[in-house]
């Protein structure tokens, strides 16, 4: 099952520490489990009756619980502590410690009420959090603390930290282990979209190539009754707007092509794929790549132009970190003499979920100039619609052998571009120059990944507490 298909399951630790009610873990953990089920969430957790309860304090809880976690590693994404009063920092620790899950962590600790201090009444969580955070620190367990320091359990504000750390757990573990394709070479001119599958593979990141003779000849070898084959020439035509010069014979070569890289993607279990898209496919096959690329994106697969595999890593993760589906950009244009504005452009490959009402699909403007129009059917035309964005961007360093990314966000305005052709975008970015200089200056590729809505926080946190990258946030 793919990661985006899975429901986010989290560990439980429910602590609790005998100087004080321990009945207070009780109700918490009953109002804890009642709104993970309520979120569409899975959770791991001891047996009520297996400690007093149902509560971690002692060693032996502490042990109970991390067997459990062990036995169930696989469908733990994350682990969230939850001080229903002090808590016992060992108990808390050391489960996580005899677990030997290596997941993010979420700790969350209950607000007293300034009429029930009475020593059979207080939590003290505000204070026990700090202990507890401290034994985190000191066995090298990194973690995620919440909006406030402590809040109730049934607030608003936990729901919105639920959200945040299950994205959270979501990139972590999609780029801890994330399978990219890559089909065929990247064009010889673009040495910038070099990059080092040995520091990728030091994450988790696991790149599958083949080459693209093996994808043309499958193409090439399909029947035109094939069952997908005609399927998906069906999609295409719903897919956007196609001229009635386009040849069917041209619609059912894209139609082939994208049924074998279907097929392959599946096959091989590739979360994403950097696809050869120039010009090889169109000298040796006579179609675009554009539009296979585009419909994989709406199917939350994400593909990036001219072998870009660390431009493809980028996309995945902010699909993990978001759940809409990514473009892949160039930063491409000013936009006049706005210098926090630019046209961002691509031939295209935009997911039709990413653009504006009138999508049309026919055939690439610039390669269709010099190897003809006949071989570039395949091209997803027209202007993203406005809104607001998030852009990221990995490189993997090899001068000084680490990973390295910045983020952003910013918005996708509706102002005109004129007779721009293919895919563009115009974006706002806050003091755009600055990144720019940025960019330019740190080695960084001329692509970038671009999604809707804001989540700059998410991976923010998920690469410096988690992954250990070399990140630069934008404003």
């Amino acid at each position: 099952m793919r990661l985006m298909d899975k429901k986010t399951t989290f560990g439980l630790i429910v602590g609790t520490r005998g100087f004080f009610n321990a009945e207070l873990a009780v109700g918490v953990r009953a109002k804890l489990l009642e709104i993970l089920e309520q979120e569409g969430y899975g959770y791991v957790i001891t047996p009520e009756d297996a400690t007093p309860c149902g509560a971690i304090e002692t060693r032996e809880h502490a042990k109970l619980c991390a067997e459990l976690f062990r036995k169930r590693a696989p469908e733990i994404d994350g682990v969230i502590v939850v001080l229903p009063n002090f808590g016992d920092e060992l108990g808390i620790v050391q489960t996580l410690e005899m677990s030997g899950l290596d997941v993010p962590v979420l700790v969350q600790a209950c607000d007293d009420e300034v009429d029930k201090l009475s020593v059979d009444q207080r939590r003290d969580a505000f204070c026990g959090k700090f202990s507890v955070c401290n034994n985190l620190y000191q066995y090298g367990i990194p973690f995620t603390n919440t909006t406030y320091h402590t809040y109730a359990i049934d607030s608003e504000e936990f729901l919105q930290d639920l959200d945040y750390f299950g994205r959270i757990c979501r990139v972590v573990k999609g780029l801890t282990r994330a399978r990219i394709g890559a089909i065929g070479a990247r064009p010889a001119a673009f040495q910038t979209v070099r990059y080092s599958e040995k520091l990728l593979q030091d994450t988790g990141i696991t790149v599958v190539p083949v080459d693209l003779s093996e994808i043309i000849f499958g193409a090439q070898s399909l029947k035109d009754g094939d069952g997908e084959v005609k399927a998906k020439v069906a999609a295409i035509r719903s897919y956007g707007t196609i001229p009635s010069t386009i040849p069917d014979a041209n619609i059912l070569k894209q139609a082939k092509l994208s049924v074998t890289i279907d097929r392959w993607m599946h096959e091989n279990e590739c979360d994403a794929s950097a696809v050869e898209c120039w010009d090889s496919v169109q000298k040796n096959y006579g179609c675009a790549t554009c539009l296979t690329m585009a419909m994989m994106g709406d199917r939350l697969l994400p593909s990036a132009c001219e072998v870009d595999v660390a431009g493809a890593v980028s996309m995945y993760a902010l699909l993990l970190a978001s759940g809409n589906p990514p473009s892949f950009q160039d930063w491409n244009n000013n936009y006049g003499l706005d210098r926090d504005k630019c046209i961002n452009t691509h031939c295209s490959s935009f997911p039709k979920s990413f653009m504006g009402d009138e999508v049309e699909v026919s055939n690439l403007d610039i390669l269709g100039a010099t190897l003809g129009p006949d071989n570039c059917f395949g091209a997803v035309k027209g202007q993203a619609a406005p809104g607001p964005i998030t852009f990221f961007r990995i490189s993997t360093d090899d001068r000084w052998g680490t990973i390295k990314a910045y983020v952003g966000e910013g918005e996708m305005t509706d102002d005109p571009v004129g007779n721009f052709q293919g895919g563009s975008a115009v974006l706002r970015v806050p003091d755009l120059q600055s990144l720019l200089d940025y960019v330019c200056q740190n080695g960084f590729e001329h692509h970038v990944a671009v999604t809707r809505g804001y989540c700059a926080d998410v991976l923010n946190e998920a690469i410096s507490t988690y992954l250990d990258w070399n990140l630069y946030v934008h404003g």
